[in-house]
């Protein structure tokens, strides 16, 4: 009888794949899905023979496997369920009717966890700052207390402009137990783009902060601040959190809306019962090519998603630590704060996470003894062209999980990964998305990795690749869509009245199914690729290639820093033009040697139909402010369109970056140059 060792590699070698590492990671800890295999045993008479057949019966069985995430985690609910899901259809699908609850009442963990530490924030305008569980509990109350002063209930919209600190936390967690509605923004975007999200919701309350530091700039906000209390008419009341030494005129201060003594627990917190799918937040895209979509997250939902994703594909345990870099704009920093619910503790970086170098996070995961550490694919990939050894330099020897989502990670980062930390630590590569707030595609302690693959979907995410058609495709690139409903998915949009929108947005395409918008492909072991957004597919001679596919190539080659690649199709049903825009390291030129590399690693690794017709050099890729490249509005600048008019400047890390693309739009004659 063949090993498990040798069935996996037969069976990988079948499929094409490389085996990178495989379980156990630590024969010495019990996964959390090895405890939920046994509980589901021996508790509801189930018992499966691993990852893979929990998973098939988590997307074929949704009421059962939902309703024993309800019970293995201990729900705290006011009223019982009357059935897991009332109704399947999507869009519309009805989960847990009947119930209330609330998902700030599960953040707190025991009586036993008080003196636990539940928040280590590191600033770089701060000094370190720790809060336990129970420091948590008072502050939460206490915020709650002032919230309520200010007329703040059920419903009301509570937003805020606030950095990845503490404050930020509990004045979520406050707003969420009094069923208020929350959002918020980091203090980088501009008033503009703040008031573009916000105005939607039409909020009461604001909480912000007069000034930021990132790495060495230290960033006055207090005009920023003026401007969007103008253009949020129904704002009544403005909470200054102090973050320096400025002070904010005409505003409430965080001290006194806790009132004094913050940390002396008079009182408990309040948990308003409510609906499953009543508001929890308000999430928004990114808003690069009009007003930035508000996404309506329910408190059931997030509640249980992150219960199940933060203990079987994260494995955060009681007593772990979870360190993340995230602004408080992205969706992960809402699951930094649901790491709480497994009453594991966070990590918060506020500012520049590579100040005062590279080595910063690597630094601070051993300081903190962090046992799950995500990191940007950038981010770990421009440490292997530096030469960082972490594994080697720093005591990592906590850390069980490697997290990495955001963008493809290229097949070289998974080796460095291997080579830095061995066959002991899991690399999780995960996509997923402000949608859904949660991972799609990921890897979890029983799930093998695969040389530049995600492992596979997640429990309860029913994803497939549908061709133009409709069709399930696989071993090809294909449309990423989730043809089951989940209870993450959106409550809907705000102020969407009739649902149109949200219906256009996710059910368009294919009606019943949600289509989510990237470009897949699955193997037949279920271990997927992201090849880049489907819209931004290039497309040359029937051959398709996702963009992330090509910057993985390109960006690999020594000399170049940075790339973004468009394709212009010819309106006469011609090959149109394929553009390659390259930031070479260090600022240096784009001579022909470099040009001559780029083109034979294209078409030697990735097809000569996708041989870039022109290379041109770039000063900086424009971005947006959540780190996504600017590749749709790029095409639309470089077809004669203003970038005003197609991009939301506000949503821009550096509009900048920009003017290079419409100075192009009017030379596309030329055939070389410097963008």
């Amino acid at each position: 009888m063949a090993s498990p060792t040798a069935d996996l590699a037969a069976r990988s070698a079948a499929a094409g794949l490389e085996p990178l590492t495989s379980p156990p990671y630590d024969s010495s800890r019990d996964s959390g899905v090895r405890r939920y295999l046994r509980w589901l045993e021996t508790e509801r008479w189930l018992p499966f023979s691993g990852w893979d057949e929990l998973w098939r019966w988590s997307v074929t069985d949704l009421e059962g496997f939902w309703a024993t995430i309800w019970d293995y985690f201990g729900v705290k609910a006011r009223t019982p369920y009357e059935k897991v899901l009332g109704h399947r259809e999507m869009p519309g699908a009805e989960w847990f009717p009947g119930a209330t609850l609330n998902y700030a009442e599960h953040a707190f963990g025991l009586p036993e966890d008080a003196d636990t530490v539940a928040i280590v924030a590191h600033s770089q305008n701060r000094p370190p700052i720790e809060l336990t569980f129970g420091d948590l509990r008072a502050q939460v109350a206490r915020a709650q207390a002032g919230l309520r002063r200010l007329g703040v209930g059920r419903g009301d919209r509570v937003v805020a402009y606030l950095p990845n600190i503490p404050e930020t936390m509990v004045a979520f967690l406050a707003a969420a137990g009094l069923g208020a509605v929350w959002a918020s923004c980091s203090p980088e975007f501009g008033p503009a783009g703040i008031v573009d999200r916000f105005e939607q919701i039409e909020p009461t309350v604001l909480l912000t902060v007069s000034e930021y530091t990132y790495g060495a700039k230290h960033v006055d906000r207090r005009a920023a601040v003026e401007e969007i209390r103008a253009g949020l008419p129904t704002l009544k009341h403005v909470v200054h959190v102090p973050n320096g030494a400025q002070d904010l005129p005409g505003t409430l201060s965080w001290a006194g809306l806790l009132g004094e003594p913050v940390y002396e627990p008079a009182f408990e917190p309040v948990f308003e019962p409510v609906p499953f799918d009543h508001p929890l937040c308000v999430l928004f895209t990114s808003g690069t090519t009009g007003k930035p979509k508000p996404i309506v997250h329910g408190h059931g939902g997030v509640l249980l998603e992150h219960l199940k994703n933060h203990a079987f594909q994260w494995d955060l345990q009681p007593g772990d630590r979870l360190l993340w870099f995230s602004t408080t704009a992205w969706m992960v920093w809402n699951m930094l704060v649901s790491a709480l619910l497994t009453r594991s503790s966070v990590v918060l970086i506020d500012g520049d996470p590579t100040y005062p170098d590279l080595d910063f996070q690597w630094r601070l995961a051993e300081r903190t003894r962090t046992t799950l550490m995500g990191i940007s694919p950038p981010y770990l990939m421009a440490c292997r062209k530096a030469g960082l050894n972490p594994g080697r330099d720093f005591d990592l020897s906590s850390v069980r999980q490697i997290g990495a989502v955001g963008s493809p990670l290229a097949a070289e980062g998974y080796r460095w990964i291997h080579e830095q930390f061995g066959d002991d630590v899991l690399l999780n590569v995960g996509s997923g998305g402000t949608d859904v707030c949660t991972g799609i595609v990921q890897g979890s302690p029983e799930q093998p990795v695969w040389l530049g693959e995600m492992s596979g979907p997640s429990l309860g995410v029913d994803a497939k690749a549908y061709d133009e058609k409709g069709g399930v495709v696989v071993g090809e690139l294909g449309e990423l869509v989730i043809t089951s409903p989940m209870p993450s998915m959106p409550v809907g949009f705000w102020g969407d009245h009739d649902g149109s929108r949200y219906r256009d947005a996710y059910f368009g395409t294919y009606p019943g199914v949600w289509r989510h918008g990237d470009w897949i492909r699955f193997s037949e072991l279920g271990s997927s690729v992201i090849t880049g957004r489907s819209d931004a597919t290039l497309n040359r001679g029937g051959v398709r290639l996702g963009t992330a596919e090509f910057y993985r190539a390109v960006e690999e080659i020594d000399g170049v820093a940075d790339s973004l690649v468009v394709h212009l199709e010819d309106p006469e049903g011609g090959p149109g033009e394929l553009l390659l825009f390259v930031v070479p390291s260090g600022g240096g030129p784009l001579d022909d040697t470099l040009r001559d590399t780029i083109v034979r690693t294209v078409r030697t690794g990735l097809s000569p139909r996708h041989v870039p017709d022109r290379i041109l050099r770039l000063a900086k890729v424009p971005y947006t402010q959540t780190g996504k490249k600017l590749e749709l509005p790029v095409k639309r600048i470089l077809g004669g369109e203003a970038p005003q008019t197609v991009v939301n400047m506000d949503a821009v890390a550096d509009p900048d970056a920009l003017t290079a693309f419409a100075d192009l739009a009017h030379q596309r004659t030329h055939t070389q140059g410097e963008a």
